[in-house]
């Protein structure tokens, strides 16, 4: 269980002014994502106040632990994820300690950039994803939509809602929706017809990076969870909602679920909500 500890003290401040008072990125979040300025390659960076801190090049100038530097070094966040809470706790402090000491400013300064002039990308690549019903009301209110009478299958509350996602969908929030094409089917109709969606839609969710993960037929026991967890973000789940109603039955959330997923760029770890897990 992750514990609060000085680098959650609301008295801590930043020598990066834009920090002290952020609404979204003081010095008790640190956040991480990917991001690029110009047509350099993509890498790691952590959001303090307005700006965004290079791990890449504070790891290079050795500020960082040694072994921390080739995941911190890649344009995506999948080899650090797979460090674990421990060495995630550990960096955590390290950051605090090189944005909040003076000491530290002149040697981490020049590694800053203004997140205006920075392009973010997805934080990590998607290799699957999977979206559950975790809460009732929200179950409940789709299943109103399928099953007036019956909106909240037996089901719910013994096993785990889900299902597979599209995970080449997934793209960082800012990027163009297209509207997708599919067939749909008025009440009134005979047959189907064929065009894009008119009722589009989208719903806020908590999204959950898995670090590390398991072995093929190895399940995780739920006492360690949250061990594998990396950390959260914002996602948008996108859908048509005229093309979910013709094809639920027999196929699911299947085309008018996976067209596209917003996700937000910054991974908010489960050392920074740990004021709000005690």
């Amino acid at each position: 269980m992750t514990k609060v500890d000085e680098t959650h003290d609301p008295q801590l401040t930043s020598w990066v002014d834009s920090a002290n008072g952020h609404p979204d990125f003081p010095v008790q979040n640190l956040p991480l994502g990917v991001f690029s300025v110009g047509r350099a390659e993509p890498r790691v960076g952590v959001a303090i106040g307005d700006m965004i801190l290079d791990l890449k090049a504070v790891s290079a100038a050795g500020l960082l632990d040694e072994h921390w530097k080739l995941a911190l070094s890649l344009s995506t966040l999948n080899a650090w994820f797979t460090h674990g809470p421990a060495e995630a706790r550990e960096l955590r402090a390290k950051l605090s300690a090189l944005l909040s000491d003076e000491r530290y400013r002149s040697s981490v300064e020049p590694h800053l950039v203004r997140a205006a002039n920075a392009e973010m990308h997805l934080p990590c690549t998607i290799a699957d994803y999977t979206d559950f019903y975790v809460g009732i009301h929200h179950a409940t209110n789709v299943g109103k939509q399928f099953r007036p009478d019956n909106p909240l299958l037996p089901n719910y509350k013994y096993v785990p809602i889900g299902y597979h996602g599209r995970a080449s969908s997934v793209r960082v929030s800012g990027e163009p929706v297209v509207r997708p094409k599919g067939q749909r089917k008025a009440p009134e109709a005979d047959a189907p017809e064929y065009g894009p969606s008119r009722r589009l839609d989208y719903e806020l969710e908590l999204g959950i990076f898995i670090g590390r993960g398991n072995s093929l037929g190895e399940p995780i026991p739920i006492g360690e969870a949250s061990e594998h967890i990396a950390g959260y973000c914002l996602l948008n789940d996108w859908s048509a909602r005229d093309l979910q109603a013709w094809e639920y039955q027999p196929l699911g959330p299947f085309l008018a679920k996976n067209f596209l997923t917003s996700v937000s760029p910054w991974v908010v770890t489960m050392e920074a909500l740990a004021p709000f897990r005690a």
